[in-house]
């Protein structure tokens, strides 16, 4: 979900020649030549060294790591065992050690329009949140996390999401002070246009975790990102705040 800036019009000049209207003579024409000359060398620099700029930008661009195919994984639970379900707690935090992620949670739901709600780009693109309609991480069911992959300052919470690979832990702590520890299963990225709502929403017979984030190439006439990441994660182990594990 970028925020670069529209480039707007780079440079632009205007030479007006005048002179004292009180019997001066004009310039000679030599001279009015080279002036001319001089003014379109300058707008001619002016727009090198824009185009200059808006190269130096775009090869300065870091871009977000995309899921690699051995990556892709199961959608199952890890080691093809599900571990049982924990009672509802709201979210509070979410850490992933392999990418250095550590964010509180903000819980979001809906627009007007039926889309899920995302972080603030100019405030909270820092932020990951946990789609409050989902069930909470841990219960039976599918639980959900989003957040943006960068922002108009640059890196947001979710830039390295698609670096994860299956065995990398994810950590949700609860508001009643259990951690659900859950394990990457696999990492997928799928187009925007053919976004499988059913595979990643729809009913599991196991506690399972989503993380989505925008991924792909960046359509620069739309704004947008033209594909999602998508991390599937099943619980694995929970343990109580300050116990060593569960």
């Amino acid at each position: 979900m970028s925020g670069d800036a529209e480039w707007r019009r780079i440079a632009g000049f205007r030479v007006v020649m005048s002179w004292p209207q009180a019997g001066y003579a004009p310039p000679p024409r030599t001279l009015a030549r080279l002036r001319a000359r001089i003014a379109g060398l300058a707008g001619v620099f002016l727009v090198i060294a824009g185009a200059a700029t808006i190269g130096v930008a775009v090869a300065a661009q870091v871009h977000a790591p995309q899921p690699s195919l051995t990556a892709a994984g199961i959608l199952g639970p890890f080691g093809g065992q599900a571990h049982a379900p924990l009672p509802r707690s709201l979210p509070v935090s979410v850490d992933i050690p392999a990418i250095g992620v550590h964010s509180r949670l903000l819980h979001l739901g809906v627009n007007r329009d039926g889309t899920i709600r995302v972080p603030s780009l100019n405030t909270r693109a820092g932020e990951a949140a946990w789609y409050k309609y989902s069930a909470t991480p841990g219960q039976m069911g599918v639980s959900v996390i989003e957040g943006h992959v960068d922002s108009y300052r640059g890196a947001a919470v979710f830039f390295s999401l698609g670096a994860l690979r299956p065995g990398d832990s994810i950590d949700v702590k609860l508001a009643n002070g259990i951690t659900a520890v859950f394990r990457v299963t696999g990492v997928r990225q799928y187009a925007k246009s053919r976004f499988p709502a059913k595979t990643i929403y729809g009913t599991t017979g196991f506690p399972a975790l989503r993380l989505i984030t925008c991924g792909g190439t960046f359509d620069y006439a739309t704004r947008s990102y033209l594909s999602s990441t998508v991390v599937f994660a099943s619980l694995t182990s929970a343990h109580q705040a300050g116990a060593a594990g569960g």
